[in-house]
């Protein structure tokens, strides 16, 4: 692997959301504080399967999204006592751009279906579910976890 695509991974994957981070406590903290047993804020970041097991060929990629989840714990850790939760939605192959070319290719494509045990790849409509429940009060008492919304996949990879 090329240094550059190293150093353009971590930078997207890593650096960006620890900025984004950076921003939205900073305001969350600026804000007045909420009702008694009311959070100040949530947050949820996006990891992946591939930052729980590995991916071969793609460990800039595995690196960072691993990070994303130690980024979680750490920030639930600190953040929680300030009313700021901070959970980590990880998903497995989901129908985007950014996987179109494998999912579509005759080979491919068929393999990757076969080791997720629902049969199919998410829609991204069941990420962004997940990603909201952890924003509702049905979620009040979940700080640091990674949900898993992968069709199982995690577990047979």
């Amino acid at each position: 692997m090329a240094d550059a695509q190293w150093r353009q991974t971590l930078s997207v994957n890593l650096d960006s959301v620890f900025g984004l981070v950076q921003g939205a406590v900073a305001q969350m903290l600026s804000q007045e504080e909420p009702e008694a047993g009311h959070p100040r804020g949530h947050i949820v970041l996006i990891s992946s399967t591939a930052g729980q097991r590995g991916e071969a060929y793609h460990a800039d990629y595995a690196v960072t999204k691993g990070a994303v989840i130690s980024l979680t714990k750490s920030l639930s850790s600190e953040l929680a006592p300030q009313g700021i939760r901070v959970n980590c939605v990880a998903p497995g192959w989901v129908v985007t751009e950014m996987s179109a070319g494998t999912l579509k290719d005759p080979e491919l494509g068929p393999k990757v279906a076969a080791g997720i045990p629902v049969g199919r790849p998410g829609d991204p409509r069941e990420i962004a579910g997940p990603v909201l429940f952890l924003c509702t009060p049905l979620a009040g008492f979940i700080s640091g976890e990674v949900l898993n919304v992968n069709g199982g996949a995690v577990l047979v990879g």
